[in-house]
């Protein structure tokens, strides 16, 4: 049985309050488990509408629908008034994945700061930011919380240097084909890397494929004798295309797939390689991404 590893990002409170609760039920139903990263802080994701002024972003808008996958809610959050905090108003949908048996980890205090500012955080002010939303994160489900995504695929040495502070049993912060030990600044990290390496739902629609034939693109991808980590988003997946990705999880099983949490892909931390990371883009994505470098 080839194993795929489910990472769900969780951005926004639209997506905690009904987007979580609506996927911990489909998985339970399909006998899944997955790896949820949460951010907890202030949802200021509305305040990404400037980059409409970048043909890449309002093309993705266009060809995603944006407005009818994420909500008028989502777009606008944080726009003209502080967003709300998202721990505050939705700890008990956090706890309910911690209860349903999936692994929790922290995705952002502020998905939209880290997303915009991380390139210019220096050490000290990457670890402040991490540290306020995995304590955040710590009272909500009254222990440490597992692991570590960067939003957005956006990582940079110092920003992997603060994070080395915790104790994450790793941390999945880039593109790549590999699990490895990151190398920042000439130090070899502890936290083991476990790369994305699929695209995502955003990146294929109307670029390689359709609504239509989405499941089967994506599943095409799958490679048996590599590394496979999927990538979905609780306000995608989890609301606007969760009888899609339901479909999917269906037609999986029936090719030999397995979903299984990010942690579970890790066997012997001792046997794996170090590697480096580098920025880079990637189709369909405005911006730039970090990438495991080849």
């Amino acid at each position: 049985m080839t194993r795929i590893g489910l990472r769900i990002d969780v951005d926004t409170l639209r997506g905690t309050r009904i987007g979580v609760p609506a996927l911990v039920a489909l998985l339970a139903r399909q006998q899944t488990r997955a790896s949820f990263f949460f951010s907890v802080g202030p949802d200021n994701m509305g305040r990404h509408l400037w980059r409409l002024l970048r043909p890449a972003f309002l093309g993705k808008m266009l060809r995603t629908k944006a407005a009818s996958l994420y909500g008028w809610d989502i777009l606008f959050k944080g726009t003209f008034w502080p967003g709300p905090v998202i721990g505050r108003r939705c700890a008990a949908p956090i706890r309910q994945a911690d209860q349903a048996g999936h692994e929790i980890g922290l995705h952002a205090w502020d998905h939209h700061r880290w997303q915009t500012k991380v390139e210019s955080m220096d050490q000290d002010h990457a670890a402040r930011e991490i540290r306020r939303g995995y304590d955040s994160l710590a009272r909500i489900l009254g222990r440490n919380p597992d692991c570590f995504a960067s939003p957005a695929w956006r990582i940079t040495p110092a920003a992997l240097q603060a994070l080395d502070g915790l104790a994450f049993r790793y941390t999945s912060d880039c593109r790549g084909t590999s699990i490895f030990h990151p190398v920042a600044d000439g130090l070899r990290l502890r936290h083991v890397q476990i790369p994305t390496t699929l695209p995502t739902y955003d990146e294929l629609i109307g670029t390689e494929c359709t609504q239509e034939t989405y499941n089967s693109h994506l599943l095409n991808k799958i490679r048996p004798e590599r590394l496979n980590v999927l990538t979905i988003h609780a306000e995608a997946e989890g609301i606007a295309c969760l009888g899609m990705f339901e479909k999917f999880l269906v037609e999986a099983r029936k090719r030999g797939f397995e979903f299984v949490p990010l942690g579970d892909l890790v066997q012997n931390a001792d046997d794996i390689p170090d590697g480096r990371i580098e920025t880079t883009t990637v189709p369909g994505r405005d911006g730039w991404i970090a990438c495991q470098k080849d």
